[in-house]
């Protein structure tokens, strides 16, 4: 396994391991003792973040989430697992009701909703402190301001480390840094998007989103980061839920394009080349490119696992990565 830090507050930085794991449907879809064995190999191979939500997996049966931290406490407790593992999680689009979904009854982000949210998460993980967590969706209803201050708070009493955003608009993060950075409070230093090897068209709501929510990572998030060296992308459905390799597995929305057909064909001719898969391939011109990206796996076997973490040693070379990138 290989390292980087993400955060820069020297009291809240870590070293992580460069591929992430999803825990999403660990303890519903994905039963307790393949998801223990998941989680397992990847601590056996050096891996050390595992990434969840409350809300994780409300959908599954049709009640409010929290199956994911649930699970994961008890694989803390069982193996004696301390605070070596990296835990992130997200609050903001738990259903306040089962039934309901984050589109239209969501917790929100209020300081009300941040504080009573990241209590429960501690008690599902079994854990005093919060490693990272982050804002799951945006909340147009509550002033930004009150958001950074309630996450802040926590910060402040020992309860979280680091903070970070997902699917929020590349301008709403701005500011809401902006506003932290002002106010002398700690900001949001993990971004977590939708990412792959493939482009998703920007102008058409994702799988994810239908009410038209920002997903995936497009040009001005990327260009965000580019221009702030200090943040680190964790890239969700990097393997865009196993559409590169099984031909009964559909692209995401927004992925079948005319842009699409010349990058793959490029990618599963460098994954001839380089003796790999095309998952492999993805997760490695993500590893070794310019921004600092972790690409975040979700697995249901061991053997989906093997198979990404064989990326994390795959080298490829500029003359590759060059036509991958050039592919359009």
């Amino acid at each position: 396994m290989k390292y980087r830090t993400i955060g820069t507050d020297p009291d809240h930085r870590r070293e992580v391991s460069v591929l992430a794991l999803g825990a999403m449907l660990f303890g519903s879809r994905t039963d307790e003792e393949t998801s223990f064995a998941i989680l397992d190999r990847y601590v056996e191979a050096g891996g050390n973040f595992i990434d969840t939500s409350d809300n994780y997996a409300f959908w599954e049966d049709g009640g409010q989430g929290g199956q994911s931290e649930e699970l994961l406490g008890r694989w803390r407790r069982s193996r004696g697992i301390g605070d070596e593992i990296f835990i992130a999680t997200k609050l903001g689009a738990r259903p306040l009701a089962p039934g309901t979904s984050y589109v239209d009854n969501a917790e929100g982000l209020s300081a009300k909703a941040i504080r009573e949210s990241a209590e429960r998460s501690r008690e599902r993980l079994g854990v005093e402190k919060l490693d990272l967590l982050y804002a799951h969706i945006e909340d147009h209803e509550v002033p930004l301001r009150e958001t950074v201050e309630g996450f802040a708070e926590l910060v402040a009493e020992g309860t979280v480390g680091l903070l970070g955003v997902s699917n929020h608009a590349a301008w709403r993060v701005e500011r809401a840094r902006a506003l932290a950075t002002g106010a002398g409070l700690p900001g949001y230093e993990v971004l977590q998007y939708e990412h792959s090897y493939l482009r998703p068209r920007t102008d058409i709501p994702g799988d994810l989103f239908p009410d038209g929510s920002l997903g995936a990572a497009g040009p001005d998030l990327l260009g965000y980061l580019r221009a702030e060296p200090g943040l680190t992308l964790v890239a969700y459905s990097p393997l865009l839920k196993g559409a590169y390799t099984n031909p009964d597995r559909p692209l995401l929305t927004g992925y079948d394009h005319p842009g699409t057909p010349p990058r793959l064909q490029a990618l599963r001719e460098i994954a001839r080349e380089a003796g790999a898969t095309a998952n492999q391939v993805v997760l490695a011109w993500q590893l070794g490119g310019e921004l600092p990206i972790v690409p975040l796996v979700g697995t249901s076997s061991v053997a989906q696992l093997e198979e990404n973490l064989a990326a994390v040693d795959l080298e490829l070379t500029p003359e590759q990565r060059a036509r991958l990138d050039a592919a359009h």
